[in-house]
């Protein structure tokens, strides 16, 4: 009897992913596993970073015209600042890693209906400072000042 009680309540309690998750969160999840398998395939590839990057710029070239312009900056940016990162798809997003691990990303306001697109960096990043820090910044638009901090975040992440 205590088992069946047990049981039924579990059953409440516990949601299904069409319940816990937004359809936009959903998909990212999927075009995650997408990208898991690509990366997988291509592993022994010696156009593994080609192919890479020209992922990247497909995904770029998806996303509408404000964010597009934004996220076709920050890659050469990021390219410049830290060459050694490679440029990788994340969730469906251009993402910038070092050995494998995702250090930093772009996240246009399209992808979950957000009001403005963000420039993030992953816990691998050497961004720590004192006991709290940024990690992630919105991006309405680029100027010379907000391309130079950018680049000036990326060098210190990396370093």
């Amino acid at each position: 009897m205590a088992n069946d009680q047990k049981t039924q309540k579990t059953q409440k309690t516990q949601k299904t992913a069409a319940e816990t998750f937004t359809a936009d969160e959903r998909a990212a999840m999927k075009e995650h596993a997408k990208e898991m398998r690509a990366a997988a395939r291509r592993a022994a590839s010696a156009d593994k970073a080609a192919a890479d990057e020209a992922d990247v710029l497909a995904k770029i070239a998806e996303m509408q015209e404000s964010d597009r312009v934004i996220a076709e900056r920050l890659h050469v940016i990021v390219k410049e600042a830290a060459p050694e990162l490679a440029p990788k798809t994340w969730y469906g997003m251009p993402a910038y890693a070092r050995n494998g691990k995702v250090l930093c990303y772009f996240q246009s306001a399209q992808k979950f209906n957000a009001r403005y697109a963000t420039f993030g960096f992953n816990d691998v990043a050497n961004l720590d400072d004192d006991a709290l820090w940024p990690v992630v910044f919105a991006v309405k638009e680029l100027n010379a000042e907000v391309e130079a901090r950018i680049a000036e975040l990326v060098k210190r992440a990396v370093s």
